[in-house]
């Protein structure tokens, strides 16, 4: 069963926080993350958009994010609007048409997490990213669990028809520019989570389990303010394992982490293991 949010621990072990700024990095405070990583044989990793940005993915919320540009988009991420609004729904069809995800590879960073999983120290990799890179790079399906869903598939709001994304833009690219359910005549969306909707109850559980029994919490390219998911890391932090944090910026819970590495998030993680 899911472990109550009210139940989830607000503080850390006490522990001395160290901060390494990539431009000038501290050789003590990288070697005392790598023993971390060598020591640990149950790893969690939660990523952010941070580490797809590399690959040509804007963030959302950065100086150059999505809806930082483009205050609309933010918009037709919302479920209400989405469902109410055609104009909406049209322009966000024409938005998909043109992602850039389409053309995205992974990067060195979503290939450091397979070789970690290679070497039988990643347990669970939680991402808040519906690109789907940590499946083309190589990680292991059963190990991801990808909270917001994934912008590969498209579904029905009404039924339970599910596709692949192709198809639903082999439509569009035919001359429908709002594409409804072939087989309830529904309206159809992209299988990400958008605000307005629930999460899956299944993926919060796999999350929360794999934050109770991991042995490190390692979290990348995320601000950790984005909730519930960022949750996990002080139920990782309260049990007694220890937290990297590898990030551009500093994050909400940077007082729960024993090593925080700002900086290149793609320079950063090949050097880590």
């Amino acid at each position: 069963m899911p472990i109550p949010w009210a139940e989830w621990p607000r503080r850390a072990r006490l522990a001395k926080l160290a901060v390494v700024t990539y431009d000038v990095p501290d050789p003590d405070l990288m070697e005392h993350a790598r023993s971390l990583i060598e020591e640990a044989k149950r790893i969690t990793v939660l990523t952010g958009a941070g580490i797809s940005t590399d690959s040509g993915i804007p963030d959302f919320r950065g100086p150059q994010g999505v809806w930082t540009r483009n205050p609309g988009a933010e918009k037709r991420a919302t479920i209400q609007n989405y469902v109410a609004d055609r104009d909406i729904r049209v322009a966000a069809w024409r938005n998909r048409l043109d992602s850039r995800t389409w053309s995205a590879e992974p990067n060195d960073s979503h290939r450091a997490l397979v070789r970690l999983e290679r070497k039988g120290k990643l347990r669970s990799l939680l991402t808040q990213n519906v690109d789907g890179l940590h499946h083309a790079a190589g990680s292991a399906p059963e190990r991801i669990v990808e909270i917001h869903g994934s912008v590969r598939n498209v579904g029905c709001l009404s039924c339970s028809y599910e596709a692949p994304m192709s198809v639903a833009l082999d439509r569009i690219r035919g001359g429908e520019d709002d594409p409804e359910c072939p087989e309830c005549g529904g309206i159809l969306k992209s299988t990400t989570i958008s605000f307005g909707q629930s999460l899956v109850s299944e993926d919060i559980e796999r999350a929360q389990v794999a934050a109770h029994e991991c042995d490190l919490m390692l979290t990348i390219g995320t601000t950790l303010g984005v909730y519930p998911i960022a949750g996990v890391v002080p139920i990782a932090a309260g049990r007694g394992a220890p937290v990297i944090i590898v990030n551009g910026e500093p994050t909400e819970m940077d007082h729960l982490a024993e090593v925080v590495v700002r900086g290149a998030i793609g320079q950063i993680l090949p050097e880590l293991w």
